[in-house]
C-alpha cells in the first residue's frame, strides 16, 4: 500500500472495532464491537484523522481485506493466518499472557524449546507489519497508542521507521514481578522491554502493575531503566450512561424474568438470595475455585441451603486452545457436581449458563445480592465496577486483592485471597448476611469509584497525556 502520511492519531490493536462474516453467497457483513478503545476514538474530532490498525482475525475479515472493504478510519492487516495464529496463540496468549498472570506449573512448564523460537519470529514479523502500517499511515508528528501485549515490540520498531512520532503503549493485563518475567529467556525478556520502551510513554492500569514493569525494566535492561520513556497509570471505569441505558431494554427484562424462575423462591416464601458471577473461561478468572468456595459455604453453612443460588455465567474464551476447553469441561463438572449433591427438585443450586450473552449479564447485575469477582490475577476486572453500577437493590462486592480494581474498590468491598477456598466461603456468608442498609451504601460509594474514568475520558487522558509530555 502507498504511504497516506495523513493520519494524525492512530490506535493499534490485535481485534479492530469491525469484523467480518462471509455467507454462503459470498456476501459479507460487518459487526461493530465496543469497548473503551471503541468508546474514546469515538470522542475525537472526526477531522482529526483517526486510523485504527487491526489484524485480520478470520477469514471473514481476510476475504474483506483482500476485496477492498472496509470503512474509513481502519485498516485491517491481512497477516498469514499460520504466522498470525503463532503470534497470537503461541506467544502472546500462551506465553505472555501466562507469564503476565503467574499461571505455569513451573515443574513442567514453560519450556522454551526450538518450537517456542520458531513462533517467536512470527511474533516479530507479525509487529512488523503493524509498525510498517503504522509508519505509513502516520503524519508528521502523528500520536500513536500502541495496545497490549501482542504489540510489545512495535514502539521500538515505529520509532526506528518514525523518530517524528510520539508513541505510547498501554498494557491491559497485570505485569508480573521479576522474578516471574525472568522465565522467560533473557534475549526475550530484554526484547519485549525494549520494546515497550521505545514508547514515550508506557501506561498502566495500576500503579502496582506500573511498578512492576519498571522492576523488571531495570533488573533486565540496567539501573538506568526505562530512560527517556514515561510511565503512566489509568485505571479504566465503568461507562455508567451506557450500562443503565441498556440494562432496562426490553430484551434483558425478559432475561430477568427467565433467571427469576430459575432462581425460585425459598421454602418459606421469601425470595432466593443470588450470588453472580460472570466471566469469560479464562484461567485466570478462577471461576472452579469460586465454585468450590460455594460448595464450602453449602457445607459450612447448612442453613444457607434452599436459600441462595449461585448465579454463573461463564462464557467460552479461546476455544480454539485445549487447555482452555478443558477448563470450561471443568466448570460444567464442578457445578454439576454441586448440583447432584445438594439440589432438590425445587432448588438448583448453581444456574450455570456457558452461551454468551449480553442481555443475561445485565440481568445477572441487576439481581445480584452478592457479586463473585475472585481472579487469581487481573488487570483490572470491569465486572466488578460494572455489577455496582446496575444493581437494582446494591450488591455487596466479595473481591480478589490480585484484581487491578482491589486499588480503587477495596475499600468498600469483601477482600479475600483467591487461592483461600474457606476465606472465600466466609465472605461470601458476610456478604450474604449483610444488613440492607450497608449494602446499599457501600455499592453507593463502589459505583462512584468504578465509574471515575470511563472509557472516553480513559483514552482521552492517555492520549493528552502523550501529546502533553507528561
Amino acid at each position: 500500500m502507498a504511504s497516506t502520511h495523513s493520519a494524525r492519531i492512530l490506535v493499534a490493536s490485535n481485534r479492530g472495532p469491525i469484523t467480518y462474516t462471509e455467507d454462503e453467497s459470498g456476501a459479507l457483513t460487518a459487526k461493530r464491537g465496543g469497548g473503551g478503545l471503541v468508546s474514546g476514538l469515538s470522542a475525537i474530532d472526526p477531522d482529526a484523522g483517526a486510523v485504527w490498525v487491526c489484524s485480520a482475525l478470520g477469514d471473514g475479515d481476510r476475504e474483506a481485506v483482500r476485496r477492498g472493504v472496509g470503512e474509513p478510519g481502519v485498516r485491517m492487516l491481512d497477516i498469514p493466518a499460520d504466522v498470525h495464529h503463532d503470534a497470537y496463540n503461541g506467544v502472546a496468549n500462551s506465553t505472555l499472557w501466562f507469564v503476565h498472570h503467574m499461571l505455569y506449573q513451573t515443574p513442567l512448564e514453560p519450556s522454551f524449546d526450538a518450537e517456542f523460537r520458531r513462533q517467536w519470529a512470527s511474533y516479530e514479523t507479525y509487529n512488523r507489519a503493524f509498525a510498517e502500517a503504522l509508519a505509513q499511515e502516520a503524519a508528521d508528528g502523528a500520536s500513536v497508542l500502541v495496545q497490549d501485549y501482542h504489540l510489545t515490540l512495535v514502539p521500538r520498531m515505529l520509532r526506528e521507521l518514525r523518530p517524528d512520532l510520539r508513541i505510547g503503549h498501554f498494557s491491559h493485563t497485570p505485569w508480573a514481578p521479576v522474578e516471574y518475567f525472568r522465565l522467560l529467556p533473557d534475549d526475550i525478556a530484554a526484547q519485549v522491554l525494549d520494546g515497550i520502551l521505545g514508547a514515550d510513554r508506557a501506561a498502566f492500569l495500576t500503579r502496582r502493575w506500573a511498578d512492576a514493569f519498571t522492576e523488571c525494566a531495570r533488573a533486565v535492561l540496567g539501573p538506568d531503566a526505562p530512560s527517556g520513556t514515561r510511565i503512566g497509570v489509568h485505571g479504566l471505569g465503568a461507562d455508567a450512561d451506557f450500562l443503565r441505558a441498556r440494562a432496562h431494554q426490553a430484551d434483558v427484562d425478559d432475561r430477568i424474568a427467565t433467571l427469576r424462575k430459575q432462581i425460585g423462591t425459598a421454602p418459606d416464601g421469601s425470595p432466593r438470595r443470588t450470588v453472580v458471577r460472570v466471566d469469560r473461561t479464562e484461567l485466570s478468572k478462577n471461576i472452579v475455585r469460586g465454585l468450590h468456595a460455594f460448595r464450602q459455604l453449602l457445607d459450612e453453612r447448612p442453613d444457607w441451603r434452599e436459600r441462595v443460588v449461585h448465579i454463573a455465567l461463564a462464557y467460552p474464551s479461546r476455544q480454539d486452545l485445549a487447555v482452555y476447553r478443558d477448563y470450561m469441561t471443568e466448570v460444567q463438572r464442578v457445578a454439576d457436581d454441586i448440583n447432584e449433591r445438594y439440589g432438590t427438585p425445587d432448588w438448583t443450586p448453581v444456574v450455570l449458563h456457558l452461551k454468551d450473552d449480553f442481555a443475561r449479564s445485565l440481568a445477572a447485575y441487576r439481581l445480584a445480592d452478592v457479586a463473585l469477582v475472585n481472579p487469581i490475577r487481573d488487570g483490572m476486572n470491569l465486572v466488578a465496577k460494572e455489577v455496582p453500577v446496575v444493581s437494582d437493590e446494591g450488591c455487596a462486592l466479595v473481591l480478589s486483592r490480585e484484581a487491578g480494581a482491589y486499588e480503587e474498590l477495596g475499600d468498600d468491598a469483601l477482600v479475600v485471597n483467591p487461592y483461600d477456598v474457606v476465606g472465600t466461603a466466609a465472605a461470601l456468608h458476610e456478604a450474604l448476611s449483610m444488613p440492607r442498609a450497608e449494602r446499599a451504601e457501600r455499592t453507593k460509594r463502589l459505583a462512584g469509584a468504578a465509574t471515575a474514568l470511563p472509557p472516553t475520558r480513559w483514552f482521552l487522558d492517555q492520549l493528552g497525556a502523550l501529546e502533553g509530555g507528561q
